[in-house]
């Protein structure tokens, strides 16, 4: 029986941060199921690094569909969570059914994996990322302290059960670990 992965989001993901795990785990033969708030096309956004930038530039990207809304989803379905980055996280995390989905893998030990701004989606749970070691994109760092987790500067860490990276530039290191972990 095929492994079944859940990845969170919404509108203003980052591409990359979605579309990487999205055919990899489709590769490896996993069912995949995109969730968001709503079952909609959502709009992706590229993040990139530009010189005359201090901090990355966002600009239209692709659509995606998500496969279903946040309250259809019945986390005991889903054997591992990926978390993409970009800002979907900020306003996704406001939704009042993502905290018991994302409680759920913590509860029962499944492979969570949070990337970019992911870590704001891990905030609603800090009861299950306290005094875990993790990392994320720099500027969250302060929300990753502020939930009681050890903020690691290096750009790909893995916790027990929780992989974490910086940005897209991580992806291949952040989905071998999550490979890792689910099976």
């Amino acid at each position: 029986m095929s492994k079944k992965v859940l990845i969170v989001s919404g509108d203003a993901v980052e591409a990359l941060e979605i579309y990487y795990p999205y055919y990899r785990c489709i590769e490896e033969g996993f069912e995949v199921v995109i969730a968001s708030p709503t079952r909609k096309t959502l709009h992706t956004v590229c993040h990139d690094f530009e010189p005359h930038s201090e901090t990355y530039t966002e600009k239209p990207a692709y659509r995606l569909e998500s496969h279903m809304a946040f309250s259809e989803v019945n986390p005991a379905e889903f054997d591992g969570l990926i978390i993409p980055g970009g800002r979907a996280p900020e306003y996704i995390r406001l939704n009042e059914h993502l905290k018991s989905i994302v409680s759920h893998f913590f509860i029962e030990g499944k492979p969570v994996a949070s990337i970019c701004h992911g870590s704001q989606v891990l905030a609603l749970v800090g009861e299950y990322i306290q005094g875990k070691e993790m990392t994320a994109y720099q500027a969250c760092r302060p929300d990753v302290e502020a939930c009681g987790a050890l903020y690691k500067t290096e750009t790909l860490h893995v916790d027990g059960t929780l992989v974490s990276a910086h940005a897209w530039p991580d992806l291949p290191g952040f989905m071998r670990e999550f490979m890792k972990l689910m099976k």
